[in-house]
């Protein structure tokens, strides 16, 4: 690693944590998956690990993560409180992403070179969605963090021959796997490279190497994932996939299930769905970067130097496309979330395409091209931070105003019908989450909230009206706590 290096991830580290200080501290909800993963978190706390791991409903690894942090949180804080948990789980987050960016930028000095690396990975930072994950409560960014890690470890076990580095990949992807199963694609990767050099080893690991990289590979992604799937019954236990056991003990506690009506399973995820990868992809690059990133793209693999460099970037582009579409026609929906590791990925071809962009412009008006790169880069800049301004003034503060006030004027044995699941969170008080559109009346709760659109008025029998507040400051629904009469 060159003093250049030094300088860029210094620079990069420092706007990434800032954005997420930022927003940390500008942030009023968290999102409603953020919840799950905090209850989640709560359970390694009160229970012994192998009943907390069945006792919860998703991939354990972010959750153990948020309970660690808020162990460390203790060591300086030690009041317990919901607040704590929250900002344990958001500072992973932002750690995590920190991780990211650096990973990243190895991954893309070793596919293109260290300027499009560095202004790949500020493009990253600054771009909304991918900010925003990284100060919520959110497996993306932790999920990434490892991903990228074991990827960047098969590229330096290739770089230098050195068979442990491909143990370290396996590790990485056990832990990336219990944060999303999304992170076997690592051992996907690695076995497909190491069988080719199996068949064609001229320049690459030796037969002999590869096959001992391959085992400890597998190893160490076995000492982490195997026992899972094992403790919960299923290769793939976030989706119920590939039954590996005649009886399944995840959730066998009913004991420690929170109750998230119409929200089973990994339909938790659903944010942001409008069922399009192509208009995720381009919400997600503001539409500004779109053009720049075909470019890049068009032009990349007009210009590849490798047949490593080939197949990662191709295996990559491809697995994840074939999960997306997966994602989008199997479970029926898709959210920008979804796309965010191939954007990351990918990143690096959008500076990549500023270049070009730039220089073609700078011949043909006779300009300097860098003066270009740096309007663009500055445009870009401006399209990103008014929105993540816009977020941080459009949240649903009502929210916190109506929690606060169950938590005030209700008993902790209260149970609240809700149509978002943070209010009865940040109450601290147990709930169940209704679908408005179905207009489905839940009769075992002791209070309903429900959002009224416009001053609308409708019936309620047999609820008494007991407060109300505005959902955000701009918008005129209001939130609606009725007391159910019996």
């Amino acid at each position: 690693m060159k003093k250049k290096d030094y300088y860029n991830i210094a620079i990069l580290s420092l706007i990434t944590v800032l954005i997420g200080i930022y927003l940390i501290a500008k942030t009023a909800l968290i999102s409603k998956d953020g919840t799950l993963y905090i209850n989640c978190a709560k359970q390694f706390a009160t229970l012994n690990l192998v009943d907390a791991v069945r006792s919860i409903e998703v991939c354990p690894g972010y959750s153990f993560l948020i309970y660690l942090m808020h162990k460390v949180a203790g060591l300086f804080d030690h009041t317990e409180s919901l607040q704590r948990w929250i900002v344990s789980a958001q500072v992973v987050s932002l750690l995590s992403k920190l991780i990211a960016s650096i990973m990243l930028y190895f991954i893309g000095n070793y596919f293109t070179d260290r300027k499009t690396a560095f202004w790949g990975v500020i493009i990253l930072s600054i771009l909304p969605d991918s900010a925003e994950h990284g100060s919520d409560a959110l497996t993306e960014w932790p999920h990434l963090a490892f991903l990228f890690t074991g990827i960047l470890l098969l590229l330096l076990g290739n770089i230098y021959k050195k068979i442990w580095i491909f143990g370290l990949a396996g590790i990485s992807a056990g832990i990336a796997f219990l944060i999303r199963s999304e992170g076997v694609q690592i051992i996907i990767y690695g076995t497909a490279w190491l069988i080719f050099n199996l068949i064609k080893p001229e320049g690459k690991l030796k037969r002999s190497q590869a096959i001992t990289a391959l085992v400890l590979m597998l190893i160490g992604f076995a000492i982490l994932s195997v026992p899972y799937m094992k403790l919960t019954g299923y290769v793939f236990p976030d989706q119920n996939l590939i039954k590996i056991s005649a009886q399944s003990n995840i959730n066998s506690d009913s004991s420690t299930k929170y109750v998230y009506a119409g929200l089973p399973g990994i339909s938790v995820a659903k944010i942001k769905g409008n069922k399009n990868i192509v208009k995720n992809i381009c919400e997600t690059l503001v539409y500004f970067f779109v053009p720049f990133l075909v470019t890049g793209v068009w032009f990349y693999y007009r210009k590849l130097k490798s047949i490593e460099q080939n197949f990662y970037i191709s295996a990559f582009i491809i697995l994840n496309i074939t999960m997306l579409l997966v994602q989008q026609y199997h479970f029926h929906f898709i959210s920008r979330r979804h796309t965010l590791a191939l954007i990351a990925f990918t990143i690096f071809y959008i500076p990549l395409g500023l270049q070009i962009v730039s220089e073609w412009l700078a011949g043909k008006f006779n300009l300097n091209y860098k003066q270009i790169f740096y309007i663009f880069i500055f445009i870009g800049l401006i399209i990103c931070t008014s929105k993540l301004y816009r977020f941080t003034t459009t949240q649903k503060t009502g929210y916190l105003v109506v929690s606060k006030w169950l938590e005030n004027n209700t008993m902790k044995s209260a149970i609240i019908a809700v149509p978002d699941p943070r209010i009865f969170f940040y109450a601290e008080r147990e709930g169940i989450v209704y679908d408005e559109k179905k207009k489905k009346k839940i009769n075992s709760s002791n209070y309903i909230v429900k959002i009224i659109k416009n001053s609308e008025e409708e019936a309620n029998t047999g609820l008494e009206e007991i407060y109300s507040v505005d959902v955000t400051k701009r918008k005129k629904d209001k939130l609606v706590i009725y007391k159910v009469v019996h």
